[in-house]
C-alpha cells in the first residue's frame, strides 16, 4: 500500500461500506474487530474492496437481500479473505517493481508528536483513574505512557522518517498493552465482554472459519477492553 492508504486502512474500508450500502452508519464493534483481524493478516485494501463488491452481488441475489440492507462487514468476511487468495496467488512469480524514489513523508512530524502526546496524557489519565481499584494495572499504564514519550526521539531522527519502522514500535507497545489488559482485568469485566461478544456473533459464527472467528473474537475483547478503561490504539493505522 501506498503511504496514505497504508495508515488510512480504516477509514477507507468504511467509506467504501458505507457508500455500497447508501447510508452512512456507525460502524459496529463486531466490524472493527473484523476490520482489524483483516488488517492484522495484511489483507491489501484493493482485496477487501473487491470482496466487499462480491459479497453485496452474492447478497443481492440472495432471497434475504430482497428489499434489505445487508448490514455488516461479517457477510463480507470470505468473500474478502478469497480476494486476497487470489491476489496473492497472483502476485507469485511477478516481476519485482522497478526501484522508486522513497515517498514524501506521509505526516507532518508536529501531527504525529500531537498524536503522541495526546496518547501519553489519555495512558496517564487512566493509570489514575485505575490506581485505587488496580495498581497494579494503573503501573502497566504508566509504563506504556513513558514507554511511548520515550519514542518520542523517533520523530526527531535525521533524514526521512521510516514510518513503518515507527509503526513496528508502537506495534509492540500496543501488544504489552493488550497482554496487561487480558491478564489484570476482573473476571467479571471480561465475562460481561464476552456474553456481549457472543451475542454479537450469534448470527455470524456459522459463516465464519474457526481461525478467522478466533482472531476476530481477540480483536473484540481489546477493543471493548480499551474502550472500558478510556485506552487509546497507539497504531498510525489509528491517527486521524
Amino acid at each position: 500500500m501506498d503511504g496514505w492508504n497504508y495508515f488510512s486502512y480504516y477509514s477507507e474500508i468504511e467509506e467504501y461500506f458505507w457508500k455500497k450500502r447508501g447510508a452512512h452508519l456507525l460502524v459496529s464493534p463486531i466490524d472493527w474487530a473484523i476490520m482489524e483481524s483483516w488488517q492484522q493478516a495484511g489483507v491489501p485494501l484493493s482485496a477487501v474492496f473487491k470482496g466487499i463488491d462480491r459479497a453485496f452481488e452474492s447478497y443481492q441475489r440472495s432471497k434475504r437481500g430482497a428489499g434489505r440492507a445487508l448490514k455488516s462487514l461479517a457477510y463480507c468476511t470470505d468473500a474478502v479473505l478469497e480476494a486476497a487468495e487470489e491476489e496473492k496467488a497472483a502476485a507469485t512469480g511477478a516481476a519485482p517493481a522497478a526501484n522508486a524514489p522513497p515517498p514524501a513523508e506521509t505526516f507532518p512530524r508536529e501531527t504525529l508528536r500531537a498524536y503522541f502526546l495526546r496518547n501519553v496524557a489519555q495512558l496517564r489519565a487512566a493509570a489514575e483513574r485505575t490506581s485505587a481499584a488496580s495498581p497494579e494495572l494503573a503501573a502497566r499504564f504508566s509504563e506504556s505512557a513513558q514507554a511511548l514519550q520515550d519514542k518520542l526521539i523517533l520523530l526527531d531522527a535525521p533524514g526521512a522518517l521510516d514510518l513503518e519502522d515507527l509503526e513496528r514500535h508502537l506495534t509492540v507497545l500496543d501488544e504489552k498493552l493488550q497482554s496487561s489488559l487480558a491478564s489484570l482485568s476482573t473476571e467479571d469485566l471480561l465475562l460481561r465482554i464476552r456474553r456481549d461478544l457472543d451475542h454479537q456473533l450469534a448470527a455470524y459464527r456459522g459463516k465464519m472459519k474457526g481461525p478467522q472467528l478466533a482472531q476476530i473474537e481477540r480483536q473484540f475483547i481489546h477493543k471493548r477492553l480499551l474502550e472500558e478503561y478510556r485506552l487509546p490504539r497507539l497504531s498510525l493505522y489509528y491517527f486521524s
